[in-house]
């Protein structure tokens, strides 16, 4: 029982972790809590966070780009302040679709993609699927490519095992995400108490765990090799100093994405856009300096009447398999 933590009220949540930029936005029958910053006039960025983070961790880049950018951050379904949603499917495939209809809920043409970690296979997973939708392509310590020994990491492992994963996603998260943080950046000090606090109190929010565990039982291994056909502009960023995706990654997708360039910061961990937003965000800057502006449509999105009743979220197009 002194294990036991329950979710968290998420009116107390929203109160606590939303600011003037924030906005809810309905997502196929989710409400996604997005935030957009910047030169609304500017090209547009759309960020997308890793496992298990949320909008938050973007801040930096938002500042730092918001003068040129329209910058747009948004919390995954089953992260941060989104909570569950109705389609109930927390694969790299299905957040792919989520990007979409929200570009298109945003009435957005195209976008530059950025993505973290899961948030990077999201982001790479969408372009090579949907390139007509992407401007550019920005991949920070994305995941992608099969662990070395083909074995899942150990939290995986257990949340697949059965009864352990279905009590213990229920345990106070504080230990696992100070843990964590230790091994996510580089610099000791950037595990802040109110860094602990925000990322254990978003795990609380109602349906997140449950999303988690979920995701962790019906992923499977990504497929690699449609990296090879995109021919998206597109622009590596690493930590050389990360310990969860190991920089020889940032190398095979440089290797794989036709024309890609690569940044590598060599005191940086997994999280170089927190650990040092200004010199990576300069980096992007740079990198978007001469993207095209896309049109932006000023129509709402037409919603029949068949698929108004339908909760399920689905891509406006759907993309030939490979």
């Amino acid at each position: 029982m002194w294990a036991y933590a329950p979710s968290l009220r998420p009116e107390t949540l929203i109160a606590r972790y939303t600011n003037d930029r924030s906005r809810f936005v309905d997502v196929g029958g989710v409400s996604a809590h997005v935030r957009e910053q910047g030169n609304p006039d500017g090209v547009p960025i759309l960020l997308i966070h890793g496992s298990n983070g949320s909008l938050h961790t973007w801040e930096g880049w938002a500042r730092e780009l918001g003068k040129e950018a329209r910058v747009i951050s948004v919390d995954l379904p089953g992260h941060g302040l989104t909570g569950a949603w109705p389609r109930d499917e927390y694969t790299v495939e299905a957040y792919a679709d989520f990007i979409e209809v929200l570009i298109d809920t945003l009435r957005l043409e195209k976008v530059v993609v950025a993505g973290h970690s899961l948030g990077g296979a999201v982001a790479w997973t969408f372009a090579a699927t949907r390139p007509d939708r992407v401007i550019q392509l920005i991949l920070v310590d994305a995941a992608g490519y099969p662990r070395k020994g083909g074995e899942a990491p150990l939290p995986t492992r257990l949340a697949r095992t059965p009864v352990v994963g279905d009590i213990g996603i229920y345990f106070k998260p504080e230990g696992l995400v100070r843990r964590s943080l230790t091994e996510v950046y580089a610099d000791p000090a950037m595990v802040t108490p109110e860094r602990i606090r925000r990322y254990s109190e978003l795990q609380r929010f109602p349906g997140n765990r449950e999303a988690t565990l979920q995701r962790a039982r019906t992923q499977e291994p990504l497929d690699p090799t449609p990296l090879r056909r995109m021919d998206v502009p597109t622009l590596i960023i690493w930590g050389a100093k990360d310990r969860w995706v190991p920089v020889a990654d940032a190398f095979r997708f440089q290797e794989d994405i036709k024309g890609a360039k690569l940044e590598i910061f060599e005191n940086l961990g997994h999280n170089p856009m927190e650990e040092a937003p200004r010199a990576t965000a300069a980096v992007v800057a740079a990198f978007i300096a001469n993207a095209p502006l896309p049109p932006q449509s000023s129509a709402p999105v037409e919603t029949d009447a068949d698929s108004a009743n339908d909760n399920s979220v689905q891509p406006a197009v759907v993309p030939e398999k490979d």
